[in-house]
């Protein structure tokens, strides 16, 4: 029996280092020393996500976002980065970007992005198992972690310093400061000083994001005779703003709803004798026995490419010009995030982080369906270099109460982001 348990242990042991050889095999002696070096340093790794998570930093709370920056300023700094704060003008409301910046003879040169800003407030970080719970503790301050010691590893052997990296960390993806020209204008000059870019926002275990849907807005008024409702549906009256406008909220879900990553949402609607805007708000009066007068309609548009956008407009627009009797309408469309389209050279980048991936006995790694993503930074800047989004860490609740990040991943996505931008940079 003990030679039997002896034989096992023995199996056990060559199959264990059988499996550390194959690693080792896949990866250079510097890339071991960098996944070393993020083995030794998980938890200060934690800390730092911690300190930041506690610095309460909504886009609206300038002063919050600024300490946050102002804690990566300093770690940057210590890397041999030039780093600077960007202010925004006062009339934009919105408090600036960090850009840190160390230029190097050697390969690729790198614009990585990321966001100080948060939506909700008030969880401070919590720590429970093997999650990390805190607003913007995923989406994205855990991002911003990653990506910093994924450098740090490098630095720390001597990787870094022939390497040329921007670092961008805005202060409103959020909610972007308007104009846009002017709060992303240093990320799209930086871009044009770089031959690809790596953004990290939420990443997975086995995806990365080749290409992200834009977002637009759209509103659309409706005017109809008015007067007594029992002469309604009368050629003489007409059907009224609402049913007007209701016929062409039905047309758009009809006709558009079937499009591959097109959506559209209409997400306010007043009608009534009245309707007013005031501001963000759209207030209406009415009463039941008059045909309402007016209809507005506000919603969002979102799409994976330039040519996708405007060709959904232009069938919304064909759609609200067949009014019914006794109405007119009028759309109007305002730009937001334009989109990241899916391109050879983002696939290429893909391609190189499977690999790392796979080096590393990690998994393949393949796109994520643009579909379940959203808008993001990375896509000012698409147009101009490819790029690569979803590296930061893993977790859930974005946007919501009990936000969390899952720590027992963090070392996964530092070692893959590190080994990449290493690869990209020799």
């Amino acid at each position: 029996m003990r030679k039997i348990i002896n034989r096992v242990l023995f199996v056990i042991a060559i199959v264990g280092l059988s499996s550390i050889f194959n690693y080792a095999q896949k990866i250079s002696g510097d890339e071991q020393k960098i996944v070393n070096y993020i083995d030794a340093h998980t938890e200060d790794v934690i800390a730092l996500l911690e300190k930041t998570v506690n610095i309460e930093s909504p886009t609206e709370n300038l002063s919050g976002v600024r300490q946050v920056g102002m804690i990566f300023k300093e770690e940057f700094q210590s890397l041999g980065f030039n780093s600077k704060w960007l202010e925004m003008p006062a009339e934009m409301k919105r408090t600036g970007h960090l850009i840190a910046e160390k230029t190097g003879t050697k390969g690729k040169r790198v614009l990585l992005i990321g966001h100080l800003d948060t939506v909700l407030t008030g969880e401070k970080f919590r720590r429970e198992g093997t999650k990390g719970y805190g607003t913007g503790s995923s989406d994205m301050k855990a991002g911003n972690v990653v990506l910093y010691y994924a450098l740090k590893a490098l630095h720390a052997n001597g990787l870094l310093k022939d390497a040329s990296v921007i670092v961008m960390l805005t202060g409103d993806e959020e909610s972007s400061g308007k104009p846009v020209e002017v709060s992303r204008g240093d990320m799209i000059t930086a871009a044009r000083r770089s031959d690809l870019v790596l953004s990290f926002e939420n990443g997975a275990s086995s995806t990365a994001t080749v290409a992200r849907r834009g977002s637009s807005g759209w509103q659309l008024e409706v005017t109809a005779k008015t007067g007594h409702s029992s002469q309604i549906f009368k050629e003489t009256m007409g059907s009224g703003a609402v049913f007007e406008a209701t016929r062409i909220i039905n047309q758009f879900y009809e006709t558009l709803r079937n499009e591959k990553y097109l959506t559209f949402n209409p997400s306010v609607i007043a009608g009534g004798t009245e309707v007013e805007i005031n501001g963000g708000n759209i207030i209406t009066e009415g009463k039941t026995n008059v045909v309402p007068a007016k209809a507005i309609v506000r919603g969002d548009l979102r799409f994976i490419s330039e040519e996708q956008k405007e060709a959904a407009r232009a069938k919304m627009r064909e759609i609200v010009a067949r009014s019914l009797p006794g109405a007119s309408a009028k759309i109007t469309f305002s730009d937001g995030i334009p989109a990241m389209p899916p391109t050879a050279g983002n696939y290429a980048l893909l391609k190189q982080l499977d690999a790392v991936s796979q080096d590393l006995d990690f998994g393949k790694i393949e796109a994520l369906d643009p579909g379940e993503r959203g808008a993001g930074d990375i896509s000012y800047v698409a147009h101009l270099l490819p790029g690569l989004d979803g590296l930061g860490a893993t977790g859930k609740n974005a946007h919501a109460p009990s936000e969390y990040t899952d720590l027992d991943t963090l070392p996964r996505q530092i070692k893959r982001a590190a080994l990449l931008i290493y690869r990209l940079t020799r």
